[in-house]
């Protein structure tokens, strides 16, 4: 029966292996490079979290959203964030109805959260107020209105921008909020190569528009796939050194205790023992390896971890703290 059941996992690990880069293929159709980003993109979707992009504008956040909705067949709205917007703008609120009869009642008016994939454009604009309900959305999956709840549907993803060079009148997310995003990823320009393409096709006249490649239930069906993955103790090991050592003493790493303020909580470790399932999967392989742990290191720390005065008097990053934590595990 076993020898069953791992036949027909497998055939399912394969089945959505070649149904991702079809995914991967028709996103390339519309977003030229940013590989890098897209696979991260791709990882967090499939691993059923939410993600932060951050980047200067003109990078194709917004595009690479719309993209994302359209090829997994989500549903999905925009909501930009500016510093008046309230709560209710975003989860919805109650109005009072009169019936015919006279009669008067309340009905709850959805609002743009109840979609599958909600691009919220330059979070750190909102109050933290308006901060605060998305947060019960995000990690809850339900928002509470007038004393009632209300589920989101199914899947329910986040993917949020920040503009990283405009910081006036802007409200930094709270770190209790930060940890919610699986991943943050950074978004860089893009190559030559890849600029020079974008510019040339950009600008004709023949931009086709991306193509439904999976439904929201197929994504669904992946994402429990996903979790059924076996990871081997070696890999489970190098997560748990990576994260411990990334905290201040006694569980960090005594040589960097002077640079961290504060570090990783187990929220980490489990958002890598999912990202590292996606990331093997999305490149063809069946089990995840401690390269795919190094790889995904900083795009799961780096919202999770804070520099000392020290270190940022002394010119560290927090990236530069990442890949020496990465050098412990894997030396």
């Amino acid at each position: 029966m076993n020898d069953v059941q791992d036949a027909a996992i497998l055939d399912q690990v394969e089945a959505t292996i070649e149904r991702f880069s079809r995914v991967r293929a028709e996103i390339g159709r519309a977003i030229f490079g940013q590989e890098r980003v897209i696979e991260e993109s791709l990882i967090t979707l499939l691993a059923g979290g939410h993600v932060l992009l951050v980047g200067v504008p003109g990078l194709a956040k917004t595009r690479l959203v719309e993209t994302l909705g359209v090829v997994l067949g989500l549903t999905q709205k925009r909501v930009q964030f500016t510093p008046d917007l309230m709560p209710a703008d975003i989860l919805g609120s109650e109005v009072l109805e009169e019936a015919e009869s006279g009669r008067r009642s309340f009905r709850f008016i959805p609002g743009p959260v109840f979609c599958q994939l909600l691009m919220a454009d330059e979070i750190n604009r909102a109050s933290p107020r308006t901060q605060a309900a998305l947060l019960q959305a995000m990690q809850e999956r339900r928002v509470t209105v007038a004393g009632h709840d209300h589920e989101v549907p199914e899947p329910f993803h986040v993917l949020a921008t920040q503009n990283p060079i405009e910081q006036e009148g802007t409200y930094p997310l709270p770190e209790a909020q930060l940890d919610r995003f699986l991943l943050q990823v950074n978004v860089d320009y893009p190559d030559r190569a890849a600029e020079r393409r974008m510019m040339i096709e950009t600008t004709g006249s023949g931009i086709q528009a991306a193509r439904p490649v999976m439904t929201a239930n197929e994504l669904i069906a992946a994402q429990a796939l996903v979790r059924r993955i076996p990871v081997g103790d070696r890999v489970v090991d190098a997560i748990l050194q990576l994260v411990r050592a990334g905290r201040p003493a006694p569980d960090g790493a005594s040589e960097l205790t002077d640079l961290i303020g504060w570090g990783p909580g187990p929220r980490a470790s489990q958002a890598l023992m999912l990202a590292v399932r996606v990331r093997a999967l999305l490149q063809g392989r069946f089990a995840p390896s401690v390269e795919d742990v190094t790889a995904l290191a900083p795009p799961v720390l780096r919202h999770r971890m804070a520099l000392t005065f020290t270190a940022r008097a002394e010119g560290v990053t927090l990236d530069q703290i990442i890949e020496r934590l990465c050098g412990v595990i894997v030396a």
